[in-house]
């Protein structure tokens, strides 16, 4: 296994835990954590699919790294209210 896919596998690990927490109720799909998980995930995942130029991940990814970072926007600026 090279860094590639352990990169990879640890961004889309990360964002199918916040999935199977989300689903279990243990955490809020609009919380700070869950959005911040998808970030980091995503971005990993972004990152892998850069470094073997695989384009339609590299789409897919970074729009759900950035509507991650939207959602974590909007959830602090709720928080702040």
């Amino acid at each position: 296994m090279g860094m590639t896919d352990i990169i990879g596998s640890a961004g889309v690990g990360l964002i199918l835990i916040a999935y199977f927490l989300s689903t279990e109720k243990l955490l809020k799909p609009d919380s700070k954590a869950f959005f911040v998980m998808n970030i980091i995930g995503a971005g990993l995942a972004t990152c892998a699919s850069g470094l073997i130029s695989y384009w339609p991940f590299v789409i897919l990814e970074g729009t759900w790294t950035l509507v991650s970072i939207y959602g974590l926007m909007k959830a602090m600026r709720i928080s702040m209210t």
